[in-house]
């Protein structure tokens, strides 16, 4: 495993990060609810697996099944040394934020660290190393909920360092929270098809020594390569998968796994290398329900592409929104 400081913390964490939201078994009452069956089995040996092959980046929340996940880390890897990152679900249960809406209805101060301590009970009382707002909007730069409910739980001792979880396909969300330096994480939406941070954020967040995880490394499933014209969804990637979509989708990963995936590197491995390779993400984190997934991911870090490779991945950028809206 490669190892990284995150920003201008002193978090010492592994590149290859393991996103929890699978072994919650999903988020109740949202659009994420029937998305994963997670067998708990499974689920602690994949944790235990990865924290052995050098995995110390944990990513979870409390909406990932009512803070199930959460309890799973707790159990399996209490007294690890592991660096967990957790997140405060908006007051409204509305992803992504919309400028329009008032920071009162979706992060009020008491919400935060109401639910910011819910997340300490669940991790087993340990220090929260990060703790990120799960959505952002940058017309909430000027108001101080945040600020005082973040400076308030820093004081108590229960949370570490700070950040903000940005809004699906809208890295520029978040550029005037980023310029004003006051937060010490930002997790974003970043890989081979979704480039756009890489223009504005990550240059700016590299500049203030803003730590930078990508998350949906493998585009809701689709860079896993595992998808064809027949595939199926019973969750809400039916309508981010939708017919036509599929097809173009399907298209465009089997020509990146025909140029460039060997016996000796699966296009898995490539994704999770390209984000975090230059222009990308200190560290990135994608789901591991199964623990041969675990040691797959791991090895991402051993591969390597040439600079012609990582030109044509760069190519690859594909504009487009497919996220339907939660609102």
């Amino acid at each position: 495993m490669q190892y990284t400081i995150l920003g201008k913390t002193n978090l010492h964490v592994s590149r290859i990060g393991f996103g929890a939201w699978g072994i919650g078994g999903g988020a109740p009452k949202l659009r994420w609810a029937d998305m994963w069956k997670a067998d708990d089995a499974k689920s602690k040996q994949s944790l235990m697996k990865a924290y052995e092959l050098g995995i110390n980046l944990f990513d979870t929340a409390l909406v990932y099944g009512d803070g199930h996940s959460e309890r799973l880390i707790a159990e399996v890897l209490k007294g690890k040394d592991i660096v967990v990152v957790t997140k405060v679900p908006p007051k409204n249960m509305h992803w992504p934020a919309l400028s329009t809406y008032d920071i009162k209805d979706v992060f009020p101060k008491d919400h935060v660290i109401e639910k910011t301590h819910e997340s300490f009970k669940n991790l087993g009382n340990r220090t929260i190393d990060v703790l990120l707002l799960h959505v952002w909007t940058d017309s909430w730069i000027d108001k101080d909920d945040w600020r005082q409910a973040f400076s308030e739980l820093k004081k108590e001792g229960i949370v570490k360092f700070i950040g903000v979880s940005v809004n699906d396909n809208d890295p520029d969300s978040v550029l005037k929270l980023a310029q004003s330096n006051e937060v010490d994480v930002i997790e974003i939406v970043y890989n081979i098809f979704d480039q756009q941070a890489a223009d504005k954020l990550t240059p700016l967040c590299k500049k203030n020594k803003i730590g930078i995880i990508a998350r949906v490394p493998l585009d809701e499933g689709s860079l896993s390569g595992t998808f064809t014209y027949e595939t199926t969804f019973n969750d809400w990637r039916k309508d981010y998968f939708t017919k036509e979509r599929l097809k173009i989708t399907v298209d465009r990963v089997n020509e990146i796994k025909n140029k460039l995936v060997t016996p000796h590197r699966t296009i898995t491995q490539i994704v999770l290398k390209f984000a975090i390779s230059e222009n990308g993400a200190d560290a990135t984190i994608t789901g591991m329900r199964n623990p041969d997934h675990v040691l797959e991911n791991v090895k991402s870090v051993d591969i390597e592409l040439t600079d012609e490779e990582m030109e044509y991945l760069r190519s690859q950028r594909w504009i487009r929104n497919f996220y339907p809206p939660d609102v």
